[in-house]
C-alpha cells in the first residue's frame, strides 16, 4: 500500500449494490466451540465456509487497516475482493516460478524436495459456479514468466459438478492453458501438465491427493481452498506430516473477540512476498477504538486456536474485566480455518 492506512470493507447486510468488495460476515448468534478451550470462560473457534459469489455484491461497514509490517501492498491484508484476488496470484506466480525454470527438476539422478503449496482465499458461496469463477479469476490469467513454452496447469476438482461447472466458466476463455478433471480422470492426464492444482480437497480425498502428487513428482502441486478445519490436520494419521508439507503461500482469516459489552475485529493474515517462501510470518490484526486494524502480534508458524486466543484474551483483558468469547467470523475465509 502506498501509505500505512487503507480500508477494510466489512459485509453488514444482503442487500445488492454494484459494489464488489471482500465479504466479511459478522452473524449476531452465540458461537459454541468443539475445541479443548472450552473449559476456559471464553473460548476461539474456526469456521469452514469458503467460496465468494462473484454475482452477488454487498454494502460494507469500514475499518482502516494499520499495518507496521511494511509498506508494501503485499503485506497488508486486501481492502477489496479484487485486491485480494491479485495479492493470491502475485504470491502463487512468482512462487511458482523458481521451480518451473529450475532446470533441475528433471534431473532423476537425485531426488529433489516437490513444491507444494497452498492458498486460501476470503469466500463465501461454495457453490460449483461460485468456486469455478473464483478459479477462473484466480488461474486464467497466472501471470507466471517462464522461458519457452506456456504454463500447463491442471485443475482436479473434488467432482464431476464442479469440473463441469468450471468446463462452462473457463470455455469463453479457449487458448486459457489450464485443463479440468476430477478424481476420476486423473489416469492418463498428467503427463501434459506442468502444475497440478487440488481445488476446495476434501479430508476423504487426500489419499486421492497424495497419490497424485507422488505420481506428478518432481513438478509442482498446489491446494487452493481444502475443506477441512485446520485443527483437524493432526487427526490425519499417516497423512498428517504430506499435509503438512504444503507451505501456505497466501491466507487471509477474519476473527472477532467478544467480551462482556463490546466486541473486536481483526484479521489473520499471511502473503508470501517476491516467492520467497521461507521467513514469511504469519500477523494478527485487531481492531482498535478508533476503527483501525494494528498488528499485535506475528508467528513465526501458523498459529494455532490457543496461540490466537492467548493473544487475544490478554489483550482484551487489558480493557475489559471480562472476555465472553473469541471466535474465526463465520462464513470468511477458508475450510481450513474449521467447522460451523
Amino acid at each position: 500500500m502506498a501509505s500505512n492506512c487503507s480500508l477494510l470493507k466489512l459485509h453488514i447486510h444482503t442487500t445488492q449494490t454494484p459494489n464488489s468488495h471482500i465479504p466479511i460476515p459478522f452473524t449476531k448468534t452465540p458461537f459454541s466451540s468443539p475445541s479443548p478451550f472450552r473449559a476456559h470462560r471464553y473460548h476461539l473457534s474456526f469456521t469452514s465456509t469458503l467460496i465468494h459469489n462473484h454475482r452477488t455484491s454487498q454494502p460494507w461497514a469500514r475499518l482502516r487497516i494499520r499495518s507496521s509490517l511494511s509498506s508494501s501492498s503485499s503485506s497488508n491484508p486486501p481492502t477489496s475482493k479484487e485486491s485480494a484476488i491479485l495479492q493470491a496470484k502475485t504470491c502463487l506466480s512468482t512462487t511458482l516460478e523458481k521451480p518451473l525454470n529450475n532446470t533441475k527438476l528433471t534431473n532423476k539422478l537425485k531426488r529433489i524436495k516437490q513444491p507444494r503449496f497452498r492458498v486460501e482465499i476470503p469466500v463465501i458461496d461454495d457453490s460449483p459456479e461460485s468456486l469455478s469463477r473464483l478459479a477462473f479469476e484466480v488461474f486464467g490469467e497466472l501471470p507466471i514468466r517462464r522461458k519457452g513454452s506456456p504454463v500447463n496447469i491442471l485443475v482436479i476438482w473434488p467432482n464431476e459438478a464442479y469440473k463441469e461447472a468450471a468446463l462452462t466458466e473457463f470455455e469463453s476463455y479457449p487458448s486459457c492453458p489450464v485443463d479440468h478433471i476430477d478424481f476420476s480422470g486423473v489416469t492418463g492426464a498428467l503427463s501434459s501438465a506442468d502444475v497440478v492444482v487440488f481445488v476446495a480437497p476434501e479430508g476423504a480425498n487426500l489419499g486421492s491427493v497424495k497419490s497424485v502428487a507422488e505420481e506428478f513428482y518432481p513438478r509442482p502441486v498446489v491446494i487452493f481452498n481444502p475443506r477441512w478445519a485446520f485443527e483437524e490436520e493432526s487427526e490425519f494419521g499417516e497423512l498428517s506430516s504430506f499435509v503438512g508439507s504444503f507451505e501456505v503461500v497466501y491466507s487471509f482469516m477474519g476473527l472477532e473477540v467478544k467480551g462482556l459489552l463490546s466486541k473486536r475485529k481483526g484479521v489473520i493474515f499471511k502473503c508470501v512476498r517476491d516467492g520467497v517462501v521461507s521467513g514469511e510470518r504469519w500477523s494478527v490484526l485487531v481492531e482498535e477504538e478508533d476503527g483501525e486494524l494494528k498488528v499485535v502480534s506475528t508467528f513465526k508458524a501458523r498459529p494455532s486456536i490457543g496461540e490466537v486466543e492467548n493473544v487475544l484474551y490478554n489483550l482484551m483483558a487489558m480493557n475489559s474485566p471480562v472476555t465472553k468469547s473469541v471466535r474465526f467470523l463465520k462464513d470468511l475465509v477458508s475450510n481450513v480455518t474449521g467447522k460451523k
